[in-house]
Protein backbone atom coordinates (compact mmCIF):
# COMPACT_ATOMS: atom_id res chain seq x y z
CA UNK A 1 0.00 0.00 0.00
CA UNK A 2 1.16 3.54 -0.69
CA UNK A 3 2.04 6.01 2.09
CA UNK A 4 -1.01 7.63 3.69
CA UNK A 5 -1.80 11.14 4.94
CA UNK A 6 -4.34 12.23 7.55
CA UNK A 7 -7.21 14.71 7.18
CA UNK A 8 -4.79 17.63 7.53
CA UNK A 9 -2.39 16.27 4.91
CA UNK A 10 0.19 15.05 7.41
CA UNK A 11 2.07 11.92 6.26
CA UNK A 12 2.74 8.92 8.48
CA UNK A 13 6.50 8.90 9.09
CA UNK A 14 7.50 8.26 12.72
CA UNK A 15 6.44 5.25 14.83
CA UNK A 16 6.94 5.15 18.60
CA UNK A 17 6.46 1.87 20.43
CA UNK A 18 6.16 1.70 24.21
CA UNK A 19 7.61 -1.65 25.28
CA UNK A 20 6.53 -1.56 28.93
CA UNK A 21 4.65 0.63 31.39
CA UNK A 22 7.19 -0.09 34.14
CA UNK A 23 10.17 2.05 35.08
CA UNK A 24 12.94 2.09 37.66
CA UNK A 25 12.47 5.86 38.16
CA UNK A 26 9.44 7.81 39.44
CA UNK A 27 9.89 11.09 37.60
CA UNK A 28 7.43 13.75 38.74
CA UNK A 29 6.30 14.58 35.19
CA UNK A 30 5.66 10.96 34.18
CA UNK A 31 5.28 8.50 37.07
CA UNK A 32 5.04 10.53 40.31
CA UNK A 33 5.71 8.31 43.30
CA UNK A 34 2.57 9.58 45.04
CA UNK A 35 0.54 7.79 42.33
CA UNK A 36 2.88 5.03 41.13
CA UNK A 37 3.78 3.74 44.57
CA UNK A 38 4.63 0.21 45.74
CA UNK A 39 0.99 -0.89 45.47
CA UNK A 40 0.43 0.36 41.94
CA UNK A 41 -0.68 -2.43 39.59
CA UNK A 42 1.32 -2.44 36.36
CA UNK A 43 0.16 -4.31 33.27
CA UNK A 44 0.35 -8.07 33.24
CA UNK A 45 2.80 -9.44 30.71
CA UNK A 46 0.03 -10.86 28.52
CA UNK A 47 -1.47 -7.36 28.26
CA UNK A 48 1.68 -6.17 26.48
CA UNK A 49 2.26 -6.83 22.80
CA UNK A 50 4.65 -9.75 22.42
CA UNK A 51 7.72 -9.50 20.20
CA UNK A 52 6.05 -11.12 17.18
CA UNK A 53 3.10 -8.74 17.42
CA UNK A 54 5.41 -5.74 17.65
CA UNK A 55 7.40 -6.83 14.60
CA UNK A 56 4.29 -7.57 12.52
CA UNK A 57 2.81 -4.19 13.44
CA UNK A 58 6.05 -2.41 12.54
CA UNK A 59 6.14 -4.15 9.15
CA UNK A 60 2.57 -2.98 8.51
CA UNK A 61 3.41 0.60 9.52
CA UNK A 62 6.42 0.53 7.21
CA UNK A 63 4.14 -0.24 4.26
CA UNK A 64 2.21 2.94 5.08
CA UNK A 65 5.21 5.27 5.08
CA UNK A 66 7.03 4.90 8.41
CA UNK A 67 10.75 5.79 8.11
CA UNK A 68 11.76 5.86 11.79
CA UNK A 69 11.04 3.70 14.82
CA UNK A 70 11.66 4.82 18.40
CA UNK A 71 11.35 2.43 21.34
CA UNK A 72 10.06 3.96 24.56
CA UNK A 73 8.40 3.04 27.86
CA UNK A 74 8.20 3.30 30.81
CA UNK A 75 11.82 2.27 30.72
CA UNK A 76 12.39 0.20 27.55
CA UNK A 77 15.62 -1.35 28.83
CA UNK A 78 13.48 -3.33 31.29
CA UNK A 79 12.03 -5.29 28.36
CA UNK A 80 13.43 -8.84 28.28
CA UNK A 81 15.47 -9.86 25.22
CA UNK A 82 15.52 -6.30 23.87
CA UNK A 83 18.54 -6.74 21.55
CA UNK A 84 16.79 -9.66 19.84
CA UNK A 85 13.66 -7.55 19.30
CA UNK A 86 15.71 -4.72 17.80
CA UNK A 87 17.49 -7.12 15.47
CA UNK A 88 14.18 -8.58 14.30
CA UNK A 89 12.68 -5.13 13.77
CA UNK A 90 15.59 -4.06 11.60
CA UNK A 91 15.69 -7.31 9.61
CA UNK A 92 11.94 -7.49 8.99
CA UNK A 93 11.19 -3.81 8.32
CA UNK A 94 14.41 -2.76 6.60
CA UNK A 95 14.35 0.45 8.65
CA UNK A 96 17.82 1.49 9.76
CA UNK A 97 16.75 4.44 11.91
CA UNK A 98 15.73 2.53 15.03
CA UNK A 99 16.32 4.56 18.19
CA UNK A 100 15.51 4.35 21.88
CA UNK A 101 14.76 6.72 24.77
CA UNK A 102 15.99 5.66 28.21
CA UNK A 103 16.92 7.00 31.64
CA UNK A 104 20.32 5.40 31.06
CA UNK A 105 20.65 3.41 34.27
CA UNK A 106 20.92 0.03 32.53
CA UNK A 107 23.09 1.13 29.62
CA UNK A 108 26.43 0.02 31.10
CA UNK A 109 25.44 -3.64 30.66
CA UNK A 110 23.31 -3.28 27.52
CA UNK A 111 24.82 -0.58 25.29
CA UNK A 112 27.19 -2.83 23.32
CA UNK A 113 24.51 -5.48 22.71
CA UNK A 114 22.05 -2.82 21.56
CA UNK A 115 24.54 -1.39 19.11
CA UNK A 116 25.40 -4.82 17.73
CA UNK A 117 21.69 -5.61 17.35
CA UNK A 118 21.23 -2.61 15.05
CA UNK A 119 20.15 0.25 17.32
CA UNK A 120 21.09 3.41 15.44
CA UNK A 121 21.03 6.06 18.16
CA UNK A 122 19.83 6.77 21.65
CA UNK A 123 18.28 9.55 23.74
CA UNK A 124 19.03 9.66 27.46
CA UNK A 125 16.83 11.57 29.91
CA UNK A 126 18.78 13.60 32.46
CA UNK A 127 17.20 16.56 34.24
CA UNK A 128 20.08 17.77 36.40
CA UNK A 129 23.71 17.13 37.28
CA UNK A 130 22.97 18.24 40.83
CA UNK A 131 22.21 15.27 43.09
CA UNK A 132 19.45 16.94 45.10
CA UNK A 133 17.60 18.41 42.13
CA UNK A 134 18.04 15.21 40.13
CA UNK A 135 16.32 13.24 42.87
CA UNK A 136 13.52 15.80 43.09
CA UNK A 137 12.84 15.19 39.41
CA UNK A 138 13.38 11.40 39.47
CA UNK A 139 11.31 10.59 42.56
CA UNK A 140 14.35 9.81 44.73
CA UNK A 141 15.55 7.16 42.28
CA UNK A 142 18.99 6.84 40.69
CA UNK A 143 21.68 9.47 40.55
CA UNK A 144 23.22 11.78 37.94
CA UNK A 145 26.53 9.91 38.21
CA UNK A 146 24.80 6.63 37.34
CA UNK A 147 23.12 8.21 34.31
CA UNK A 148 26.44 9.69 33.16
CA UNK A 149 27.95 6.20 33.35
CA UNK A 150 25.17 5.05 31.06
CA UNK A 151 25.88 7.88 28.64
CA UNK A 152 29.59 6.98 28.72
CA UNK A 153 28.71 3.36 27.95
CA UNK A 154 26.56 4.36 24.97
CA UNK A 155 29.31 6.60 23.68
CA UNK A 156 31.92 3.85 24.07
CA UNK A 157 29.67 1.44 22.18
CA UNK A 158 29.48 3.87 19.25
CA UNK A 159 25.85 4.90 19.78
CA UNK A 160 25.19 8.55 18.82
CA UNK A 161 23.59 10.03 21.91
CA UNK A 162 21.36 13.03 22.64
CA UNK A 163 20.39 14.19 26.11
CA UNK A 164 16.85 15.22 27.03
CA UNK A 165 16.23 17.62 29.93
CA UNK A 166 12.72 18.47 31.11
CA UNK A 167 12.83 21.99 32.53
CA UNK A 168 10.39 22.59 35.39
CA UNK A 169 9.91 26.03 36.93
CA UNK A 170 10.97 26.22 40.56
CA UNK A 171 12.84 22.92 40.43
CA UNK A 172 15.68 22.72 37.90
CA UNK A 173 15.69 25.86 35.76
CA UNK A 174 19.03 26.81 37.31
CA UNK A 175 20.52 23.66 35.76
CA UNK A 176 20.02 24.87 32.20
CA UNK A 177 23.46 26.46 31.83
CA UNK A 178 25.49 23.86 33.81
CA UNK A 179 23.88 21.04 31.83
CA UNK A 180 24.51 22.78 28.54
CA UNK A 181 28.12 23.56 29.42
CA UNK A 182 28.80 19.95 30.36
CA UNK A 183 27.40 18.41 27.19
CA UNK A 184 28.62 21.20 24.93
CA UNK A 185 32.15 20.39 26.04
CA UNK A 186 31.46 16.74 25.12
CA UNK A 187 30.02 17.71 21.73
CA UNK A 188 26.71 16.05 22.63
CA UNK A 189 23.38 17.63 21.77
CA UNK A 190 21.27 18.63 24.76
CA UNK A 191 17.57 19.14 24.12
CA UNK A 192 15.42 21.10 26.54
CA UNK A 193 11.81 19.99 26.79
CA UNK A 194 9.07 22.29 27.98
CA UNK A 195 7.21 20.56 30.81
CA UNK A 196 4.13 19.06 29.12
CA UNK A 197 0.59 18.25 30.18
CA UNK A 198 0.78 14.57 29.24
CA UNK A 199 -1.53 12.34 31.27
CA UNK A 200 -3.34 13.26 34.48
CA UNK A 201 -1.16 12.10 37.37
CA UNK A 202 1.48 14.85 37.25
CA UNK A 203 -0.98 17.68 38.14
CA UNK A 204 0.48 19.88 35.41
CA UNK A 205 0.07 23.65 35.62
CA UNK A 206 1.10 26.21 33.03
CA UNK A 207 3.18 28.20 35.55
CA UNK A 208 5.45 25.15 35.99
CA UNK A 209 6.66 25.50 32.40
CA UNK A 210 10.04 27.09 31.66
CA UNK A 211 9.23 28.58 28.25
CA UNK A 212 11.59 28.36 25.31
CA UNK A 213 12.04 32.13 25.31
CA UNK A 214 13.34 32.04 28.88
CA UNK A 215 15.69 29.15 28.07
CA UNK A 216 17.13 31.02 25.07
CA UNK A 217 17.64 34.18 27.14
CA UNK A 218 19.62 32.25 29.71
CA UNK A 219 21.81 30.66 27.06
CA UNK A 220 22.31 33.97 25.25
CA UNK A 221 23.79 35.43 28.45
CA UNK A 222 26.68 32.95 28.13
CA UNK A 223 27.12 31.93 24.47
CA UNK A 224 26.40 33.10 20.95
CA UNK A 225 24.36 30.78 18.74
CA UNK A 226 22.31 30.72 15.55
CA UNK A 227 19.19 28.81 14.48
CA UNK A 228 19.56 25.72 12.30
CA UNK A 229 17.06 24.75 9.62
CA UNK A 230 15.13 21.53 10.30
CA UNK A 231 16.34 18.39 8.54
CA UNK A 232 12.82 17.25 7.62
CA UNK A 233 9.15 18.09 7.98
CA UNK A 234 7.94 17.19 11.43
CA UNK A 235 11.25 17.61 13.28
CA UNK A 236 10.03 18.48 16.76
CA UNK A 237 13.08 20.23 18.22
CA UNK A 238 13.98 23.78 17.25
CA UNK A 239 17.72 23.49 16.67
CA UNK A 240 20.54 25.97 17.39
CA UNK A 241 24.29 25.88 16.71
CA UNK A 242 26.96 27.55 18.84
CA UNK A 243 29.07 30.01 16.86
CA UNK A 244 32.33 28.96 18.51
CA UNK A 245 31.88 25.21 18.06
CA UNK A 246 30.05 22.75 15.82
CA UNK A 247 27.90 21.54 18.70
CA UNK A 248 24.14 22.10 18.83
CA UNK A 249 21.31 22.26 21.32
CA UNK A 250 17.58 22.03 20.81
CA UNK A 251 14.29 23.02 22.43
CA UNK A 252 11.01 21.10 22.17
CA UNK A 253 8.31 23.74 22.42
CA UNK A 254 5.10 21.73 22.67
CA UNK A 255 3.58 24.28 25.05
CA UNK A 256 4.61 27.74 23.85
CA UNK A 257 4.97 27.05 20.13
CA UNK A 258 3.09 23.87 19.14
CA UNK A 259 4.05 21.98 16.00
CA UNK A 260 0.80 20.10 15.42
CA UNK A 261 0.58 21.15 11.76
CA UNK A 262 3.63 19.08 10.90
CA UNK A 263 3.18 16.22 13.38
CA UNK A 264 3.69 12.89 11.62
CA UNK A 265 4.01 10.61 14.68
CA UNK A 266 1.94 7.65 15.71
CA UNK A 267 2.32 5.76 18.96
CA UNK A 268 1.65 2.23 20.16
CA UNK A 269 1.09 2.26 23.92
CA UNK A 270 2.34 -0.35 26.35
CA UNK A 271 -1.10 -2.00 26.35
CA UNK A 272 -1.15 -2.23 22.56
CA UNK A 273 -3.33 0.73 21.61
CA UNK A 274 -2.69 3.05 18.68
CA UNK A 275 -2.67 6.74 19.62
CA UNK A 276 -2.41 9.47 16.99
CA UNK A 277 -1.55 12.19 19.52
CA UNK A 278 0.64 12.30 22.62
CA UNK A 279 -2.20 14.05 24.45
CA UNK A 280 -4.98 11.71 23.31
CA UNK A 281 -7.67 10.37 25.60
CA UNK A 282 -8.57 7.29 23.55
CA UNK A 283 -6.71 4.80 21.40
CA UNK A 284 -7.64 1.98 19.05
CA UNK A 285 -6.72 -1.46 20.40
CA UNK A 286 -4.21 -2.95 18.00
CA UNK A 287 -3.61 -5.73 20.51
CA UNK A 288 -7.24 -6.84 20.46
CA UNK A 289 -7.32 -6.67 16.67
CA UNK A 290 -4.18 -8.79 16.32
CA UNK A 291 -5.50 -11.43 18.73
CA UNK A 292 -9.09 -11.54 17.48
CA UNK A 293 -8.28 -13.73 14.49
CA UNK A 294 -5.53 -15.86 16.03
CA UNK A 295 -3.21 -15.45 13.03
CA UNK A 296 -3.58 -11.93 11.63
CA UNK A 297 -2.96 -11.26 7.94
CA UNK A 298 -0.48 -8.49 7.14
CA UNK A 299 -2.84 -6.85 4.65
CA UNK A 300 -5.58 -6.75 7.26
CA UNK A 301 -3.23 -5.10 9.77
CA UNK A 302 -2.22 -2.53 7.17
CA UNK A 303 -5.87 -1.74 6.44
CA UNK A 304 -6.67 -1.44 10.17
CA UNK A 305 -3.84 1.06 10.70
CA UNK A 306 -4.52 3.01 7.50
CA UNK A 307 -8.14 3.71 8.50
CA UNK A 308 -6.97 5.15 11.81
CA UNK A 309 -4.43 7.49 10.22
CA UNK A 310 -6.72 8.56 7.37
CA UNK A 311 -9.30 9.63 9.95
CA UNK A 312 -6.83 11.56 12.11
CA UNK A 313 -7.33 15.30 12.76
CA UNK A 314 -5.55 15.76 16.13
CA UNK A 315 -4.02 19.11 16.99
CA UNK A 316 -4.32 19.13 20.78
CA UNK A 317 -1.56 21.60 21.62
CA UNK A 318 -2.82 24.19 19.15
CA UNK A 319 -6.35 23.75 20.50
CA UNK A 320 -5.07 24.17 24.05
CA UNK A 321 -3.30 27.39 23.23
CA UNK A 322 -6.04 28.90 21.08
CA UNK A 323 -8.92 27.88 23.33
CA UNK A 324 -10.93 26.90 20.25
CA UNK A 325 -11.84 23.46 21.60
CA UNK A 326 -12.24 21.91 25.03
CA UNK A 327 -9.09 20.02 26.02
CA UNK A 328 -10.09 18.85 29.49
CA UNK A 329 -10.78 15.20 28.67
CA UNK A 330 -8.74 12.63 30.58
CA UNK A 331 -5.49 11.92 28.73
CA UNK A 332 -3.45 8.71 28.50
CA UNK A 333 -0.53 8.57 30.94
CA UNK A 334 3.00 9.12 29.63
CA UNK A 335 4.14 5.86 31.25
CA UNK A 336 1.83 4.03 28.84
CA UNK A 337 2.41 6.03 25.68
CA UNK A 338 6.07 7.07 25.98
CA UNK A 339 7.37 10.54 25.09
Amino acid sequence: MNPVSDKLGRPLRDLRISLTDQCNFRCAYCMPKEVFGPDFQFLRRDHLLNDDEIVLSAVAFTQLGIKKIRLTGGEPLLRPNLPKLIRNLRDRTGIEDISLTTNGMLLPRLATDLKEAGLARINVSLDSLNEERFRLMSGDKGSPDAVIKGIDAADAAGLPTKINMVAKQGVNEDDILPMLEYFRDRSMTLRFIEYMDVGESNNWKIDQVVPAKSILERIKSRWLFEPVDPDYRGEVASRYRFLDTNSEFGIITSITSPFCQNCNRVRISADGKIYTCLFASRGASLRDFLRSSGSPNLDDVIEFIAKIWLGRSDQYSENRNSGTKKTDTKKVEMSYIGG
